[in-house]
């Protein structure tokens, strides 16, 4: 029996937030089997941000996924992942991954900003003192 783990965090770009202000990741666990389907959903409470970006990180390369603006999704060519819902303050954002394999064990992170171009964000990844706790765990078994 192989288990394989893919771990949820939850991060936001923003310089100067407050506590109030945060994103939040759910659910905690996922268990699942490849070929299956997973969704992860983000959230955040920031007056005026509307976007929601997804990354993937996996033996350390980190690589953007896509990202929703307003109730837009945009996933990157070529991905199996799909994204909807809503990129606005306490709306639901949704990233869906069809068929999981054993190489979608990873770090997935969710971030929310407010840019008119949302792939400026990618380059302020993780800021260490406003990452969040905040994390889920999909566990594939074969």
């Amino acid at each position: 029996l192989k288990r394989f783990m893919v771990v949820v965090v939850s991060l936001f770009c923003v310089a100067g937030s407050s506590s109030t202000e945060r994103v939040s990741q759910t659910p905690p666990n996922i268990h699942s089997k490849p070929g299956e389907k997973a969704e992860i959903y983000c959230s955040h409470s920031i007056d005026s941000y509307n976007t929601i970006l997804w990354y993937k990180q996996s033996q350390g390369e980190l690589q953007l996924l896509g990202y929703m603006f307003l109730t837009d999704g945009y996933p990157e060519p070529g991905l199996d992942v799909k994204m909807h819902g809503d990129a606005n303050k306490n709306k639901n954002s949704t990233l869906t991954m069809e068929k999981l394999q054993v190489n979608s064990s990873a770090v997935y992170f969710c971030a929310a900003s407010y840019h008119s171009a949302p792939h400026h964000c990618s380059s302020v990844l993780k800021p260490p003192h406003q990452t969040s706790n905040i994390h889920s765990h999909l566990e594939l078994t074969s």
